[in-house]
């Protein structure tokens, strides 16, 4: 059975360069444009990872669903990689040994980011 993956962003072309990598590498993926449909689509179709944008229709729309994500007994397993360009708007920066408790996440890279670093991250999480 394939290993799934969600993309959350608001970006139609980000959703789109990512599904494309991650099907290339035999993996399937589920696209959703914000975090309502994200959660719902977490819900529905229980991904092996979560690739979750912070920016959308909010500048912490993100944070807020990996809150939500977290709470849900559901899916608060599923490991959330936070996919964003947050840093360079609003200068926070993210620790994952620090900031855990703050932002539960597994981890926390920068946009842009090359089809390889997105695999790596990936791989790392989906034990491949």
């Amino acid at each position: 059975m394939k290993r799934k993956v969600l993309v959350i962003d608001d970006d139609l072309d980000i959703r789109e360069s990512m599904r494309i990598v991650l099907e290339k590498e035999g993996l399937e993926v589920i696209c959703a444009e914000d975090s309502d449909k994200g959660f719902k689509a977490a819900k529905d179709q229980k991904p092996d990872l979560i690739l979750l944008d912070v920016i959308m229709n909010t500048q912490d729309e993100g944070f807020q669903a990996a809150y939500r994500f977290r709470s849900d007994a559901d899916i608060k397993d599923i490991p959330i990689v936070m996919i964003t360009s947050v840093s360079k708007v609003t200068g926070f920066t993210f620790d994952k040994e620090k900031d855990q408790d703050f932002l539960p996440v597994a981890d926390f890279i920068e946009k842009p980011v090359s089809p390889q670093k997105l695999m790596d991250v990936v791989r790392k999480y989906l034990g491949k």
